[in-house]
């Protein structure tokens, strides 16, 4: 992310918040590669914009992975990561993804109730479909809302948070994520983004007590391009 167009991508701002549409090469938080990430970035933004002295408060209320694009919130204040995080723990903000699949799902629309085991050395969780040691459980609900030649678009509402949940789901349903090697797809797509975007976000302001729903535009590729000019805000569910 350049500094130079930071403010396009931040869907919302106040005293206590900050929401940006994560591009999928951006990485939330640091890890091996040594890559800035984004939590530094938003404090050198806030710094300056704000002419903050000493050291700026942000935290991190939730994660995209790497090639994942979409929503994702940022706490200005100790106060407001404090309430965001009971928030998250208690299923009170609302995630809406989309997905671009190839194959077709099973069904139009349907609940997926599956157990996932992280195995932190390959970075990647498996999918059983009853309990097993160290496993946990993992629900989400997809619908189809709209398909193109050969592709489908599904419209996914996340119960739980689990590790890597969607891409494992997604694909043990025979329906891996576009471009998403780790989980089946036979190729990447280029610059090794997947084609999985966090949609929309919808929660009660932590501080204001207001309703706040955000969408986030896909980045531009020809099948994101091609979804959101047929798949308008209102096939949203809320």
């Amino acid at each position: 992310m350049k500094k130079s167009n930071i403010d396009q991508d931040i869907l919302y701002e106040d005293n206590h918040l900050i929401i940006l549409n994560k591009r999928p090469s951006d990485i939330v938080q640091g890890d091996k590669t040594g890559d800035e990430p984004l939590s530094e970035f938003l404090k050198k933004y806030i710094k300056l914009k704000y002419n903050k002295p000493g050291e700026v408060f942000l935290g991190v209320v939730h994660r995209l992975d790497r090639p994942v694009s979409g929503a994702l919130i940022f706490a200005r204040t100790s106060k407001a990561l404090s309430r965001l995080n009971i928030m998250l723990r208690d299923g009170e903000i609302h995630k809406t993804y989309w997905a671009v699949v190839k194959n077709k799902p099973p069904q139009p629309s349907q609940t997926l109730v599956q157990y996932l085991t992280r195995n932190p050395e390959k970075n990647k969780s498996y999918v059983s479909d009853r309990p097993v040691p160290g496993s946990q459980k993992a629900e989400l609900i997809y619908r189809v809302i709209d398909k193109s030649d050969g592709y489908y678009l599904l419209e996914i509402n996340l119960l739980t948070g689990r590790h890597h949940q969607i891409r494992a789901q997604l694909a043990a349903m025979g329906c891996p994520v576009k471009g998403d090697l780790k989980y089946g797809y036979p190729r990447s797509n280029p610059g090794g983004f997947i084609h999985l975007h966090a949609r929309a976000i919808e929660f009660l302001h932590p501080v204001k007590k207001e309703m706040i729903k955000i969408i986030a535009a896909p980045p531009s590729d020809k099948l994101w391009d091609f979804f959101t000019t047929n798949s308008p805000p209102e096939a949203i569910s809320t």
